[in-house]
């Protein structure tokens, strides 16, 4: 018990958290998120799962088949290892949209499990969620060579199956991760700096731009931005729970 508390406490030093309360006005507050340990064993197995779970991973798998061993770009001859598609829940509230896939993920065949991944799945946490409660995908499906930023036929391409996954998942909140997923997801030529904190309707969900975790690794500082915007996320999460 103390190494999780240790654990905790040390994860939200790191996100920015100046506190913790522990006190029951505090733990029993109406509204509040329900605990981990408060929710049903398995949200799969649990009375309220969504009784369409089933179908969506089914669609998703469907989507994935579609595109297949992806020829439409350059990308898949310029030494990308294989396609990340996305993971998580196909039923997800939340979901994170990244820009494309790096060396681990390209290893992996999975999006976020390198060193930014590790901390995204650490923010995740720290608003009372697992990361196979969500939904994790790029806008881009293979890695771009020395990572690179996509190009715009790129995008052209793959954003498609992007939009496909959302309106299959649709979900409550989608947070863009980062400059490039935010710019392509609205559209807009601003700054992250200036994107970030703004909420906009988007395909049925709320979007909500926050730096990448990997620019985080790079600026300890904006952690605290990001701790802000994801506590907006879960009240937001909280509100509109059904």
């Amino acid at each position: 018990m103390q190494d999780q508390l240790r654990r905790h406490l040390e994860l939200f030093r790191e996100l920015g958290v100046e506190g913790v309360r522990t006190d029951a006005e505090w733990r029993d507050r109406p509204g509040r998120p329900t605990r981990p340990a408060e929710q049903a064993p398995s949200r799969v197995a649990s009375a309220q799962a969504p009784v369409h779970a089933p179908a969506a991973a089914v669609a998703l798998d469907a989507i994935r088949t579609d595109l297949g061993d992806c020829t439409r770009c350059k990308l898949h001859s310029l030494g990308r290892r294989q396609i990340v598609f996305g993971v998580g829940d196909p039923t997800a509230r939340l979901m994170f949209v990244g820009e494309a896939p790096g060396a681990d993920e390209d290893i992996q065949g999975e999006p976020f499990v390198g060193r930014a991944g590790q901390l995204l799945t650490k923010i995740i946490e720290a608003i009372e969620m697992k990361r196979e409660d969500v939904y994790i995908a790029n806008v881009i499906k293979c890695r771009p060579p020395q990572n690179r930023n996509p190009e715009p036929d790129e995008v052209e391409q793959c954003e498609p199956f992007l939009f496909r996954q959302i309106d299959q998942i649709r979900p409550t909140v989608i947070v863009a991760l980062g400059k490039f997923a935010a710019q392509c997801l609205l559209k807009s030529t601003e700054p992250i700096s200036k994107l970030r904190g703004r909420e906009c309707a988007y395909r049925e969900a709320i979007l909500i731009p926050t730096y990448h975790p990997a620019y985080l690794l790079r600026n300890p500082a904006a952690k605290r931005e990001v701790w802000a915007d994801m506590k907006r996320v879960r009240e937001i999460l909280t509100e509109r729970r059904t």
